[in-house]
């Protein structure tokens, strides 16, 4: 069972759409996306400086964009598609789209709200995040409890990242738990926490507007790693996950009892596989960083390169 996951967060480093826009009708694809979720895609993915393409209601659209374009790279060069797809965070909306709960035009409109309402309800309170790198568990999350900080994504293989006020962050740092290691993130406040509630709603009303499909595909999903067979339900988790843990580590443990025998993340690629390596010993992985990296992908996708 080969599957595609698509990241929240990646290398998306200045410029790194340039060699996809050489790809057949990628970049009419692109300019498509750009309208449907109001940034200009093209030329934040080929001109922007890295604070730009960094900004809240700028990278989520763009990490999508470059999810969906490898994506259907991959599907046309393979000539199939993965037996099951998951996303990270807002990668999320990339697998929906995938999995054909969403469209397109769709996944994208949501993507470009949801940018910019996280953006505005982390600009409400001065809040951050900041990975947590080892250390036993337990007595991480009753530091983070002690702290008034969430464990906003349990991304399994030892890492956790904490959201909240940006003194009890830097508390954390200060006097991490033993055999820890904290590091500051860059980003604009505290997602995955209560500190986006208005972001929930401001897309659940857009949600309210969008037809949503049955998957075609195994679905996972981040509230607790489960399959979802309903594309209504999945649209509510994707609503509700905006300010609500990420549990990366259940879709992993949910991927090695399913028999997941490969596993390919899409662009921009390389936190996924990363993690999966260290959970998912054994298990083929496979990058999909630039276009070069589609024909190991496609090989994977078809047993070639099992």
């Amino acid at each position: 069972m080969i599957i595609t996951v698509f990241p929240g967060q990646g290398s998306q480093t200045p410029g790194f759409l340039e060699p996809w826009l050489a790809l057949d009708g990628a970049r009419e694809k692109l300019e498509q996306y750009s309208q449907d979720s109001g940034v200009d895609l093209v030329a934040a993915g080929t001109e922007w400086d890295a604070d730009r393409i960094r900004d809240t209601q700028v990278a989520q659209p763009l990490i999508v964009a470059a999810s969906l374009l490898s994506y259907t790279a991959l599907t046309d060069a393979a000539g199939t598609r993965p037996a099951g797809v998951a996303g990270h965070s807002v990668g999320e909306i990339a697998a929906l789209v995938a999995a054909g709960v969403l469209t397109g035009a769709d996944g994208m409109r949501l993507v470009g709200i949801r940018g910019r309402a996280m953006a505005e309800a982390a600009a409400i309170e001065q809040t951050g995040m900041s990975a947590i790198l080892g250390g036993d568990r337990d007595a991480v999350l009753a530091r983070l409890e002690e702290l008034d900080l969430t464990p906003a994504n349990h991304n399994g293989a030892g890492q956790i990242v904490a959201a909240g006020a940006l003194p009890a962050l830097a508390e954390l740092a200060a006097t991490p738990v033993p055999a820890s290691r904290v590091i500051s993130l860059q980003v604009a406040g505290a997602f995955h926490t209560r500190f986006m509630a208005p972001a929930v709603e401001t897309l659940r009303a857009a949600a309210a507007d969008v037809t949503a499909s049955d998957p075609a595909l195994t679905l996972w999903t981040n509230h607790d790693g489960s399959t979802v067979e309903s594309g209504s339900a999945a649209l509510d988790l994707l609503v509700a996950q905006v300010a609500s843990p990420v549990r990366w580590d259940l879709c992993m443990q949910s991927f090695a009892d399913l028999g997941v025998t490969g596993i390919i993340e899409l662009a921009p690629a390389g936190t996924l596989v990363g993690l999966a390596k260290r959970a998912l010993r054994g298990v083929p992985t496979v990058a999909v960083k630039t276009p070069d990296d589609l024909a190991a992908a496609a090989a994977l996708l078809t047993g070639e390169g099992a």
